[in-house]
């Protein structure tokens, strides 16, 4: 299905020439010479953006915005001025419009502003259908994913809940697979029994048998009570074993003949008890390499590796690292009572480009330091750890800042720099502006309008 335009200006031959040059790029292109008459036509067909000039006779383009926001403020505006008016396009995106293109502006601007905008759009209807349906299953909410890979882990989740068998996760660390094993819990006939974890690299080695399966009073030095264990606690219900790589020899094999017998004695007692849980187990390690060394029983891991799932590093899905980032935003910004609406380009490309060899778990604290720390609405790249910053290759420019006994004209010099810069970041992205400005970490409207002052700008505008 065709994207739908809507054009609203009062100008005929702009009008007619947007129409023209939209259809070309084959989106099915509705006009008005009214903000009324846009309106009506918004509210008899929906449109997947709106182009609107901003002085209009009548309903302006500013009044326009307001009331198709009211209807769905999740659909792109572009604002369009004939006016060089800063005011004007500062208060068009107040009221809500994605950007805005002054007269003239030149075609290709125009159709990457238009691209940027129904991709924003996009993602943003994608992650809110996906937060949307996870919610109402009641499990996927705080897993945030749209690339290939998490989608067939959520699909696979759904297909081995239900059932009873054991599952292993591995994975790097954070890179969530205690959320896995809690999306497995809230979609299985348990998901309203309890869900216990069991940290097997928190507790000593000698108080790990004790934590897991409980002790009789006076069964050691300290044991001044009869305690149940967290298997106990789990019964009906699931018990997670994060990082069961750890678990010593020792406790392997009572371990191993729990999840056989689904029976175990506590610390102490000669009392058996039998229990019903399900086991999900989770692992940095792996396992095949512990077995060669000895340090990980060949049957525990046979009994623990019934259903395996594979939850891949960050590095692995980078097409995730937008959403996670806005969901993290929004997260701490709801937490410290902040309103970060945005992350600079600057920020987003640093952010992407970063390996994150600690996964989700390092960008979570990452997000969180910048939010804590962000004084502005946008959350700014100053804000971002050193080695970050470092390995995203954007540097200061250098060079030599010493000035000559007769002085230096201080306008020319940063003109000259500035081309330098541009110029090479216009190389390296092979003429391609939207990303010489990301690369520069300036908008696109700034990148433009530097290249007009500096006489770099080509001769295709719009008048």
């Amino acid at each position: 299905m065709a994207v739908r335009l809507l054009v609203v200006d009062d100008e005929p031959s702009m009008r007619e020439f947007l129409e023209i040059l939209l259809s070309q790029e084959g989106y099915q292109v509705s006009t008005a010479a009214t903000g009324e008459e846009g309106f009506k036509i918004y509210r008899s067909q929906e449109h997947d953006l709106i182009l609107t000039d901003v002085k209009m006779p009548g309903m302006s383009g500013l009044d326009l915005i307001r009331e198709i926001h009211s209807l769905d403020p999740s659909v792109p505006i572009i604002a369009v001025t004939a006016y060089a008016s800063a005011d004007d396009a500062i208060r068009a995106v107040r009221e809500g419009a994605y950007d805005y293109l002054s007269k003239p502006f030149q075609v290709e601007d125009l159709r990457i502003i238009i691209r940027n905008a129904l991709e924003t759009s996009r993602l943003r209807k994608e992650n809110q259908e996906l937060k949307r349906s996870i919610q109402g299953r009641g499990s996927f909410a705080n897993i945030v994913g749209k690339s290939p890979q998490m989608q067939e882990i959520f699909n696979f989740v759904e297909k081995v809940a239900p059932s009873k068998a054991g599952v292993l996760i591995i994975g790097e660390s954070g890179t969530g697979k205690e959320l896995i094993a809690k999306a497995i819990h809230c979609h299985s006939p348990r998901r309203n029994k309890p869900f216990i974890t069991i940290n097997c690299t928190a507790i000593p080695e000698n108080l790990l048998e004790s934590e897991m399966f409980g002790h009789q009073r006076g069964s050691f030095t300290g044991a001044i009570a009869n305690k149940a264990g967290l298997v106990e606690t789990a019964h009906t219900g699931t018990l997670f074993l994060d990082e069961v790589g750890e678990i010593p020899l020792s406790i392997q094999a009572k371990l191993l003949r729990f999840l056989q017998e689904h029976e175990f004695r506590r610390v102490g007692s000669t009392d058996e008890k039998k229990i019903d849980v399900r086991i999900i187990a989770a692992t940095n390690k792996k396992l095949e390499k512990e077995l060669e060394k000895g340090t990980f029983r060949e049957d525990l891991y046979y009994r623990l590796n019934v259903i395996r799932i594979h939850v891949p590093p960050l590095r692995e899905r980078e097409e995730d690292i937008p959403l996670l980032i806005d969901h993290f935003v929004k997260k701490f910004s709801a937490e410290q009572g902040k309103k970060i609406q945005k992350v600079s380009s600057l920020a987003m490309r640093v952010l992407c480009n970063y390996n994150f060899p600690g996964n989700v778990r390092e960008l979570e604290n990452v997000i969180e330091r910048c939010v804590t720390l962000e004084p502005s609405d946008q959350l700014t790249a100053e804000n971002l750890p050193a080695k970050l910053t470092e390995s995203s290759g954007v540097s200061a420019p250098s060079g030599d800042l010493d000035i000559p006994p007769d002085g230096i004209d201080l306008d020319r010099a940063l003109d000259n720099m500035e081309r330098k810069l541009i110029t090479r970041a216009m190389e390296i992205t092979g003429g391609n502006r939207s990303r010489a400005a990301r690369l520069l970490g300036i908008s696109f409207r700034s990148l433009r309008y530097r290249l007009v002052k500096l006489g770099m700008e080509s001769d295709d505008i719009v008048q």
